[in-house]
């Protein structure tokens, strides 16, 4: 649990929604004791752990992994379950908590385990497969490999550029800026450059900052695309 809440601190300080000492004044703990903790200095009693929790307006389940939400019908063993999200959740949740799941997604197991990954270290502490819907703006440059409400499911432990089939480009789910764009993408001259299937669209260009890789910006790949018939 100690660790669970650090990584969402960790996360939310990352994205510029929180800091050490909005953090402290909201606790009334000093800088020094969060900045402790959140450097693995030191752990927290119970107490101080429901004072964070309630200053983030967090529950302790929102710290354990995505669970079946329907247990008086639970899938069949054939079938493994990814959540669908929000994309500002598929962009920067690490551990999708229960109450960012919109509803749960049956995929064929044996679907699920023929995904071969690519992550770092870094990235294989996130829940691996989400799912995403992508609203007919962010679809028309996609069209018609990817159609308006349709539903992408992003495999978040690859994220190398590497193809995963020979001489078929990856689709990836991409961070531009706070937004979240599928596109195919290249790297060349410390840009990401996102193209899309569509010729009526432009190609964009994306900076890689100081600091991060191109692997910082990819969400992960495009891994099965649902268009509704």
């Amino acid at each position: 649990m100690h660790e669970r809440l650090r990584l969402e601190l960790l996360r939310r300080l990352d994205r510029g929604t929180l800091s050490v000492s909005l953090l402290a004044r909201q606790t009334g703990f000093g800088q020094s004791h969060m900045s402790n903790f959140l450097r693995k200095r030191r752990k927290l009693s119970l107490d101080a752990l429901d004072t964070i929790l309630t200053s983030q307006r967090l529950t302790a389940a929102d710290l354990l992994p995505a669970l079946a939400r329907d247990s008086a019908n639970p899938p069949s063993e054939e079938f493994g379950m990814v959540p669908l999200v929000s994309h500002s959740a598929a962009l920067f949740d690490a551990v999708i908590r229960p109450s960012a799941i919109q509803s749960m997604l049956h995929f064929p197991v044996q679907v699920l385990e023929s995904i071969h990954p690519r992550a770092s270290n870094f990235r294989k502490v996130w829940q691996r497969f989400v799912a995403i819907r992508i609203p007919a703006q962010d679809a028309m440059a996609m069209e018609p490999l990817v159609l308006a409400e349709a539903i992408a499911l992003i495999d978040r432990h690859y994220i190398s550029l590497t193809p995963y089939r020979p001489n078929r480009p990856n689709v990836y789910a991409v961070r531009q800026h706070a937004h979240l764009a599928v596109r195919y993408v290249d790297f060349t001259s410390n840009r990401l450059v996102l193209r899309p299937h569509s010729a009526a669209f432009p190609v964009e260009l994306l900076e890689v900052d100081p600091g991060e890789t191109p692997a910082d910006l990819l969400v992960g790949r495009v891994a099965l695309i649902l268009n509704e018939a």
